[in-house]
């Protein structure tokens, strides 16, 4: 029974993910969707958390400090939606869940840093996910054309003033028209104080 769990398992795992350990300030680029578009996320902060190790349930928990509130994200790794996973630091750190860091703020939640060997570490290279994130960074390229934008905005501003001015105008916007147009007609205002 339990080969046969482990083989569908083979299937959806991924096949080299970097080592992400409790203490370390890792970089996640995630893929997100809304409504038809896809976008990639980056959720930078430190690694509270590593559970599961060479399961497909391998998560980790990622804590960061956001407008002065404290933010958990906890991720699958074998996730398809996670495209990237950066060491950007290593701590020394003596547990595996670092529940201490919740209550710390400024200095006090610092950590000693370990030297280690980024690009080792960071060396992974899964074709897929780097494909998907190639084809996603393309669509936002090809989707942020400034001069279609441009024309577009021209085209709803169109719209709108050709919507508003259809309609009949109330008592409301009559009364609001009629001192501009009469000082307007005046032209500018001389001052009364003349000494």
């Amino acid at each position: 029974m339990a080969s046969v769990i482990e083989q569908i398992q083979a299937k959806h795992m991924k096949k080299a993910v970097v080592d992400v350990k409790s203490g370390d300030t890792v970089r996640v680029h995630q893929k997100i969707r809304e409504g038809g578009k896809e976008r990639i996320q980056i959720f930078e902060g430190l690694a509270i958390r590593s559970s599961r190790k060479n399961s497909l349930t391998s998560s980790f928990t990622v804590r960061r400090v956001a407008s002065g509130i404290g933010v958990e994200k906890t991720f699958v790794i074998h996730s398809p939606n996670i495209l990237k996973v950066e060491v950007v630091r290593r701590s020394k750190v003596r547990r595996n869940y670092l529940t201490y860091m919740r209550a710390r703020t400024g200095k006090s939640a610092r950590l000693s840093g370990v030297d280690f060997d980024k690009e080792a570490v960071n060396a992974i290279h899964d074709e897929a996910a780097e494909a998907a994130e190639a084809e996603i960074h393309e669509k936002q390229v090809e989707a942020y054309d400034p001069a279609a934008a441009k024309a577009e905005k021209q085209a709803e501003a169109a719209e709108a003033a050709a919507a508003t001015a259809d309609e009949p105008k109330t008592e409301a916007e009559k009364l609001e028209e009629q001192p501009k147009e009469k000082a307007e007609a005046k032209g500018p205002a001389e001052p009364q104080n003349k000494q």
